[in-house]
């Protein structure tokens, strides 16, 4: 009996480390995570003022987002100002 709970424990512990293997990001998936960490003001997080942004560096969050948005809405000013057809225009 106990050869066969030793077998199962074995199957069970095999089991769940291959699916921890299955888990894991690539070194891409993680850049792109820090880049959007960084992008979203994450990296101004210190240990004092977790979760949120350490109150130091809530205005450069804040005009780091503003610039994000600014860019964002001149991508689509010019998108839109390019002269290509609208989605579904025939």
């Amino acid at each position: 009996m106990k050869k066969l709970s030793l077998v199962a424990l074995s199957f069970v512990v095999l089991a769940a480390s291959s699916s921890a293997f299955a888990q894991a990001k690539t070194r891409a998936q993680v850049y792109q995570e820090l880049i959007e960490a960084q992008q979203n003001g994450l990296d101004y997080i210190t240990d004092t003022s977790y979760p949120d942004v350490n109150p130091v560096f809530a205005r450069q969050v804040a005009q780091h987002k503003e610039a994000l948005a600014a860019q964002a809405a001149a991508a689509a000013s010019h998108v839109a100002n390019s002269g290509a057809p609208a989605v579904g225009a025939h």
